[in-house]
């Protein structure tokens, strides 16, 4: 089972399947894409994230997008998957929970996982089945109906990921800047590297990010920079054919050794003994 509905005007897409593994490659439009990925089977199945594997189980969702690599060569049962890109959804960004850059999308490095209630399966079903039905019955307001249904999804699993994923204790607005932190560490970390500099667009102190992190994990502000920055450096060494001068250049080092005593720090090992790490590992 595998739909689509494109806008070509707009650039516009939204992608539905039960087996990514085999679809992926299928839509019209494959670069660029935030997807819900679902296991709707009755067991657990694996993905590759990053290089790391995922287990994911009976009735969780995961969230991913473009800036992440995922990988279904270990993924041996159908995982289904609803894939959109901005300008099916986010046709004009607005920084909300419920956006594209929201809670389940660019607001953090770690991969948010969301486990389905036993009291919320049926929900859930119900709106699956309303994305194939309203897939069958094109016309001129299928468009305007998909991006409603996609809406829906969108704000029910951010309620879940507000439950399960962050401290209660944390008031929304706590949250959202949790959040808008993490987009912005997203978008910046190649030219920004201090806590202040994102304090100053939160319009925050630094000692109020700090004593608001320490609060929802164990991770400081300066450690998420620094990690994202490591991140990016991993995986432009895992899927692109650069050098480690030009990854340190791209990422806003201006002498590659600096790059490479930093990525010994944060990785224990050097940029080549990654590198050969991957090689053994191939």
């Amino acid at each position: 089972m595998k739909y689509e509905y494109k806008d070509a005007k707009l650039g516009a897409i939204l992608g539905f399947t039960d087996d990514i593994k085999r679809d992926q490659e299928r839509f019209s439009i494959t670069a660029k894409t935030i997807k819900f990925l679902w296991n709707r089977n009755d067991c657990p199945l694996t993905i590759q994230i990053d290089g790391m594997d995922l287990e994911l189980m009976p009735n969780q969702i995961i969230t991913v997008t473009y800036l992440q690599f995922v990988s279904y060569e270990q993924t041996e049962l159908p995982l289904s998957a609803i894939l959109f890109n901005r300008e099916f959804y986010c046709i004009s960004d607005h920084d909300s929970e419920v956006s594209c850059n929201g809670i389940l999308f660019f607001g953090t490095q770690d991969i948010p996982i969301i486990s389905i209630p036993q009291n919320q399966e049926n929900k859930f079903n119900v709106l699956h089945q309303m994305f194939v039905e309203e897939f069958s019955t094109p016309d001129n307001i299928q468009g305007d109906m998909l991006q409603m249904l996609l809406k829906r999804l969108i704000i029910m699993s951010t309620r879940l990921a507000k439950e399960q994923l962050i401290v209660k204790s944390l008031g929304n607005e706590q949250i959202d800047i949790i959040r808008r932190f993490n987009f912005l560490v997203d978008m910046h970390y190649k030219t920004k590297r201090k806590v202040s500099d994102y304090a100053e667009m939160l319009f925050k102190s630094p000692k109020t990010l700090s004593n608001l992190f320490s609060i929802y994990n164990q991770k400081s502000p300066q450690q998420i920079i620094l990690e994202r920055i490591a991140l990016e450096a991993k995986r432009l060494m895992n899927y692109t054919d650069k050098q480690n001068q030009e990854i340190a250049f791209e990422l806003g080092f201006n002498d590659p050794a600096h790059f490479s005593r930093f990525f010994k720090k944060m990785t224990q090992m050097t940029p080549s003994e990654y590198r050969e790490n991957l090689v053994l590992a191939a």
